[in-house]
């Protein structure tokens, strides 16, 4: 899988455990939607861990890779890249 495609599905991935999380927080008990999470958890892991093992930190609080620039933000910004699966 190329970057761009890793890079899109962490952000499915994200969100779609942002929205079990809230979902999860009204409804503590179902059982179904925790072992949803607790897989998706596992498979986003997975996948971040290769994709910074590959491409560098997904997150500035874990970059230290500038000297004398902030390169940080030299990659395109979620929203200047090409639209993810089209």
């Amino acid at each position: 899988m190329d970057k761009e495609k890793m890079s899109c599905e962490l952000m499915a991935l994200t969100f779609a455990l942002n929205d079990l999380n809230l979902y999860l927080d009204t409804h503590p008990e179902d059982q179904e939607t925790i072992r949803l999470y607790n897989n998706i958890v596992g498979k986003r892991k997975v996948l971040a861990d290769t994709y910074q093992a590959m491409y560098g930190p997904l997150l500035a609080y874990q970059y230290s890779g500038s000297d004398e620039k902030w390169d940080w933000v030299d990659d395109p910004w979620p929203w200047q890249r090409k639209e993810c699966g089209k």
